[in-house]
């Protein structure tokens, strides 16, 4: 699997429409939901915003797409085809058009939308997908330094950190890293 480390974007016009594309890391359906909105409020004259994505978690991976309305299985199939086709997971793509008045047809409808969205993806910058587990652990206040270098050498984030008689703190690190780091700090609940 791969996901999206750097987000790519193209647009091309065809028969006097033209179509611009946006392809996006998101984690949860939730940050979906607000990078299109984003991508509505920037094109807001726009005529249709299709878009498809892929989200991993613990039940698989979950996959939609919305045709936005154009003719069903147009826009939003060819662009989750994409993702398929790559088996990008944690990837939102967004596909604008704006109505040039020339009627397309269901093939050059799904032509455009699968051709723009590809190119996005092209312009993007794709790394393999890493699994990534949350986990909590408190700590001293001198060891908050060694913590968030540790997680930073495991290639994990510090997602929050809450000070107290001891520190909570939240960090996201690679599932395969996780026995390293509960060998030197262990996890809370």
């Amino acid at each position: 699997m791969l996901t999206i480390e750097q987000s790519g974007s193209a647009e091309q016009t065809i028969n006097k429409s033209r179509f611009y594309a946006f392809a996006g890391h998101c984690d949860t359906e939730r940050e979906v939901g607000l990078y299109l909105r984003q991508l509505a409020t920037l094109h807001q004259n726009a005529h249709h915003l299709a878009y498809a994505f892929r989200i991993k978690n613990a039940d698989g991976i979950i996959p939609r797409f919305s045709d936005a309305g154009e003719p069903s299985g147009t826009a939003g199939k060819p662009i989750l085809q994409m993702l398929e086709g790559r088996d990008l997971v944690h990837v939102a793509v967004g596909v604008i058009r704006y109505y040039g008045g020339v009627n397309l047809g269901t093939g050059g409808l799904a032509r455009a939308y699968g051709g723009t969205a590809k190119m996005a993806l092209d312009a993007a910058k794709i790394i393999p997908y890493v699994e990534m587990r949350a986990l909590s652990v408190s700590v001293h206040y001198n060891q908050v330094d060694a913590l968030t270098r540790l997680v930073l050498q495991l290639k994990g984030k510090v997602m929050d950190k809450q000070f107290d008689q001891a520190v909570r703190i939240k960090v996201s690190l690679p599932a395969s890293e996780i026995a390293a780091f509960t060998h030197r700090y262990s996890p809370t609940i």
